[in-house]
């Protein structure tokens, strides 16, 4: 009788033990771990879920060139882009060759060869486009950005061209080995038939002839907590400290990083200027060390794009644009306003580790969105507003983009067309 007994305590001692160890080893929710680093945020009350930066990487719009000076264009998530695109990812670019972009007569490739323009706004790094493309780039390939490429056909020529073009201006890489034949360009092309056309304008811009229609949308909106977003930015929450500032702005800060709110335009500034230097950057590093801290530290609430990775003098700042939209209408690009910053995601690293991030505090629920189509102005109604606006400045690109607004307690997006002009001004026709 006393072994059993002997034999039930050991029982009980040994499971009490490893019951003790495994609280040790990973403590109860809530408590502190046995090491924490002070860079370790605590991630709570995320505002998205995380993303891929694959999933963060496409053509912000593809002109296609059917020939005889007429163009269509396709826009992410239509049908036909997706399916292009898709196509696109799976063929291989080999064999770079490096030539002056004053070497080809873009002229009369864009009027008189069928095409597709892939453009990609400010530039995206091959060793980034490399995760959605099967591209094989030399050395000096590989240390370029990408803003365009361009995959064309010509007259008595077997085989098709692919040409990328560099954001410095000057230089363009041609594929001298690509997975494409001249049919499949071609087969791409004809999805362009019987779909509205755009008249080129100086080679810059694109002006439908028929009507482009978009959605207009009016969703319920909320905003995040002030507590939610210190929770995802500061190790220890609890030791922050409010300063109100004249601007009526609210700053919380742990004496090393720093919170500012602007509860007039829902946007928050977060600043860790001691955060310490990893030392090794390049702009396809900072990129993947951005969406690593948005996922981190909010996550994504919709869909973006990678829209930009620009050099500093000290700092290279990294920007995300939120898109809105789906099939068959496309999705557009959401321009922030000056009395309502909303749809973009900034952040600034400083060799190679997250300085600033500044994002909306808005969500939406796009479960209860309202929607109604709206059509944009065409053909010689919109040219007349374009040449009266290039008075100042020749215009440099129009595209299809949501204005938000806030309606009490409901965010809209408006259909507008955005124009850029040379000099850097953009304006807004509705």
């Amino acid at each position: 009788m006393k072994e059993k007994v002997k034999s039930w305590v050991l029982a009980l001692l040994v499971f009490g033990s490893l019951v003790e160890s495994y609280y040790l080893i990973y403590r109860l929710p809530g408590s502190d771990s046995a090491v924490m680093s002070e860079n370790l945020y605590v991630k709570t009350d995320n505002m998205g879920p995380e993303e891929k930066v694959e999933n963060l990487l496409y053509p912000d719009k593809m002109i296609i060139h059917m020939g005889e000076s007429k163009h269509t264009l396709f826009y992410p998530n239509t049908t036909f882009y997706n399916l292009i695109l898709n196509r696109l990812k799976g063929r291989s670019f080999e064999s770079f060759q490096r030539r002056s972009v004053q070497d080809f007569d873009w002229d009369k490739i864009r009027n008189e060869n069928p095409g597709i323009e892939l453009s990609f706004g400010a530039g995206i790094p091959v060793t980034l486009l490399q995760r959605v493309m099967q591209l094989s780039p030399d050395s000096l390939f590989e240390g370029e950005s990408i803003d365009r490429i361009w995959i064309y056909n010509m007259k008595n020529d077997s085989k098709a061209h692919a040409v990328f073009f560099s954001t410095r201006g000057d230089i363009v890489y041609e594929a001298a080995k690509a997975d494409l034949t001249v049919q499949d360009v071609q087969q791409h092309v004809d999805f362009g038939n019987n779909l509205t056309n755009y008249k080129a304008v100086n080679g810059d811009y694109y002006v439908p002839v028929a009507k482009v229609s978009m959605v207009e949308v009016e969703m319920p909106s909320g905003m995040y907590t002030i507590q939610q977003m210190q929770s995802n930015l500061f190790f220890d929450a609890g030791s922050t400290r409010y300063i109100p500032e004249k601007d009526g702005s609210e700053i919380y800060t742990d004496s090393k990083r720093s919170l500012q709110v602007d509860q007039e335009q829902n946007w928050m500034s977060y600043s860790d200027p001691a955060a310490l230097p990893a030392g090794d950057s390049t702009p396809a590093k900072d990129a993947l060390e951005a969406v690593d801290f948005v996922n981190e530290h909010g996550g994504w609430n919709g869909t973006y794009r990678l829209a930009a990775t620009e050099e500093g003098r000290q700092e290279r700042k990294v920007s995300f644009q939120q898109f809105y939209g789906s099939s068959p209408y496309g999705s557009y690009p959401i321009i922030s306003q000056p009395k309502l910053q909303y749809g973009v995601i900034n952040l600034e690293l400083q060799q190679g580790t997250v300085s600033s991030y500044e994002r909306s505090l808005l969500f939406v629920e796009e479960d209860k969105a309202v929607k109604r189509i709206v059509d944009l102005s065409f053909g010689e109604r919109l040219e007349g507003q374009l040449a009266q606006i290039s008075q100042a400045s020749a215009v440099k690109d129009l595209t299809p983009v949501y204005v938000p607004a806030v309606k009490g307690e409901k965010l809209q997006l408006i259909p507008v067309w955005r124009v850029t002009l040379m000099d850097g001004t953009v304006l807004t026709l509705n």
